[in-house]
């Protein structure tokens, strides 16, 4: 019982930011966007990187659900697969992120010039 309720304390943080994420506000949260110069900041799509972190957030909150799940079944596996499910997501979305130029403005135009 114990074990859920400390889940659901970290967890609706998480799901109430990823909602707020998801539509499309609160770029100002996402950590490294917020520090930015604002002539760099213009050169990213706020509303995409938003939506993807609040999806990335989403994810995660869900998958922090199935570590007591797996306490209270006593299935270790369980924990093991959410646990490396965690991890993979995560690290999975930095490099996804991190690679590509995927939430750069593409056109001259988006750019405000």
């Amino acid at each position: 019982m114990f074990g859920w309720i400390i889940t659901l304390v970290a967890t609706l943080p998480f799901l109430v930011l990823s909602v707020f994420l998801f539509k499309g506000k609160g770029a100002f949260l996402i950590a490294g966007f917020n520090t930015m110069s604002d002539s760099k900041k213009a050169e990213y799509d706020e509303k995409a990187l938003s939506k993807a972190v609040g999806k990335l957030l989403l994810v995660l909150s869900l998958l922090m659900f199935l570590f007591p799940l797996a306490i209270q079944l006593e299935a270790m596996w369980l924990f093991w697969v959410s646990f490396a499910l965690f991890m993979v997501v995560t690290f999975g979305f930095v490099i996804y992120a991190n690679t590509g130029n995927r939430f750069k403005k593409t056109n001259i135009s988006d750019l405000g010039e």
